[in-house]
């Protein structure tokens, strides 16, 4: 029992003080013939030990490449085998893997590359109504009149090599597979070099979270980093080399690659994903062929998957684990996922993408009053507290802002000390800017949130990017974003619009300005013209008001057209 807010993982298992590589290796030599990867729409299905062999050829093709030890290799694209192939194969190669949600558009990909000067592109041909081909044609036109690994663009300096996941249409670039046919014996003998200089404090990753002000920053993660947060939440679950994990979350995200794909590396449970994106039939019928075990989601998709026409079709008893998280979980669909879908040991993870990302989860065996209600306990090996205003540590049971400690936390944002130094204090705190509450227990639970994020349907939206991306309207002169509730995806996104004076828009215009240009969900779904904000007497805006206006708004007996 504590009186102030301050708890520390205790920890019955050491640290994995080990590259990625090396316990990829040491997985492969304990389960080598136990199913590692499926992927339902590609029709993969491949043992750890054939994995390996996929892996090490493409690792060996990307030095064939001229690659080098911490150069960027970006990856854009949905849920495919390639991309796992990509992330251990990097890993071995001492490459920075950067990953690029697959909702990006042209002007957000270009940021991305630039930002932290990849050499090398990974790229899908299409997903959903994203045409990655055209995106690229428009953003790199010398492409097409390039040989293979020689790029030379004015818009990405930086970028010399693309290679195509999927059919090879892509002129100027590398087939994926055609990579893996690169490498000789030269580029062998390199790898095993590599094997035994990497280390683990290397940077291996470096994941693009947005901020309240500014572009997207670039987490810094490093092998100790995300291998152990992996292994942890996987402990969490009690995974073992007998489970099959269902992975519909994305592989861009921390939940992906991390908490999924490290999380079965670690203890060689099958990594199942169901398809490229999410889509609740594809879940429920891969969870009944593939007889899995555990399965992730943020909370829509367990809504979905529950509510689906079809879902009382599927046996889907063989579940019995996994983790909902990503946005704050609803107590009644956390008592439905446990009932309805046979997840008994179902846990609740919180986090962020700079601490690699888990710090709170809740434990199978605590009362199902806590494991419903809250974030859980903190995870072995690291601390937390929660501070006031000042910086000092509250009474337990207090609000203040969450601030963890440990292994977990980042690097730092990549080529950017100011940032970083905000984020993390001279003691190695890094401010999450949410509120939270830690009982006198140690368990944890999220109340708010200081940063102004917009979390809609598991995805992390920043109003201030937004914001930016709609003052490059010749037409806007200024413009307030912020979060409103919805029944379906937590929340969506708002816009208040001053225009020039003299100049008309409709909310549809404003939204086919966003369309191509930013990801789909950064999109606002309610557009309002205002001639002023409200703002305090020292000029600062009032997103609360504007909040309770549009909820006033939505309130009334006639609902305004979104």
């Amino acid at each position: 029992m504590s009186t102030m807010s301050y708890v520390s993982g205790v920890a019955d298992r050491p640290l994995l003080g080990e590259t990625i590589g090396r316990h990829f290796d040491r997985t492969v030599e304990r389960w080598g013939d136990r199913p590692g990867l499926i992927v339902r729409q590609q029709g993969v299905r491949l043992t750890w030990r054939a994995l390996q062999a996929r892996v090490e050829a493409f690792a060996a093709g990307l030095l064939a490449l001229g690659l080098r030890r911490g150069d960027r290799v970006g990856i854009w694209s949905p849920n495919t085998a390639e991309w796992v192939i990509t992330q251990f194969a990097t890993a071995k190669a001492g490459l920075v893997l950067v990953n690029i949600n697959p909702a990006y558009r042209s002007h957000e990909l270009e940021y991305a590359l630039n930002k932290v000067g990849c050499r090398a592109l990974v790229t899908a041909t299409a997903f959903k109504s994203s045409d990655y081909v055209a995106m690229l044609a428009s953003l790199l036109p010398e492409l097409a009149a390039s040989a293979p690994g020689q790029l030379r663009a004015a818009r990405v300096p930086s970028l010399e090599t693309v290679i195509q996941i999927g059919a090879h249409t892509l002129h100027g670039s590398f087939a994926f597979d055609a990579v893996a046919e690169l490498g000789g014996e030269a580029e062998r003998a390199e790898l095993l070099d590599l094997a035994g200089s990497l280390q683990f404090d290397d940077p291996i990753n470096i994941q693009f979270t947005s901020g309240t002000t500014g572009s997207p920053k670039g987490a810094t993660l490093t092998h100790h980093n995300i291998l152990n947060n992996g292994y942890f939440t996987a402990e969490g679950m009690r995974l073992t080399e007998q489970d099959s994990l269902c992975i519909p979350v994305p592989l861009y995200h921390c939940f992906g690659m991390v908490m999924g794909v490290l999380g079965c590396v670690t203890h060689g449970a099958a990594m199942v994903f169901p398809g490229e994106g999410f889509d609740p039939l594809a879940v429920l019928q891969t969870v009944a062929e593939e007889r899995c075990t555990a399965l992730y989601g943020v909370p829509t998709m367990f809504i979905a998957e529950m509510s689906h026409p079809d879902f009382a079709k599927y046996d889907i008893s063989s579940l019995r684990t996994g983790i909902m998280a990503g946005s704050p979980c609803p107590i009644e669909v956390m008592r439905k996922a446990i009932s309805l879908m046979n997840l008994r040991d179902i846990t609740i993870c919180y986090g962020m993408t700079e601490t690699s990302p888990v710090s709170f989860q809740t434990k199978i065996d605590a009362p199902i009053e806590r494991r419903v209600s809250t974030v859980g306990t903190i995870h072995p090996h690291l601390e937390a507290k929660v501070v006031d205003t000042d910086g000092k540590i509250v009474p337990a049971g207090t609000p203040g802002e969450l601030c963890t400690r440990g292994y977990s936390v980042m690097l730092g944002y990549w080529d950017d000390d100011e940032r970083t130094k905000q984020a993390i204090d001279r003691a190695g705190w890094m401010h999450t800017g949410d509120l939270a509450t830690i009982d006198a227990e140690g368990y944890c639970a999220i109340v708010g949130r200081i940063k102004d994020m917009v979390i809609r349907g598991g995805e992390n939206v920043y109003p201030r990017e937004v914001e930016e991306f709609l003052y490059r309207h010749p037409k806007i002169v200024d413009v307030q974003v912020f979060g409103v509730h919805d029944d379906k995806f937590g929340e969506e996104l708002c816009a208040w619009v001053k225009l020039r004076e003299g100049e008309t828009m409709t909310e549809e215009d404003v939204r086919a300005f966003c369309r191509d240009q930013i990801a789909y969900y950064k999109i606002p779904r309610y557009v309002r013209f205002v001639d002023e904000f409200p703002m305090t007497v020292t000029g600062k805006m009032q997103k609360f008001l504007m909040r309770a206006a549009m909820e006033k708004e939505f309130a009334s007996p006639v609902r305004a057209a979104g």
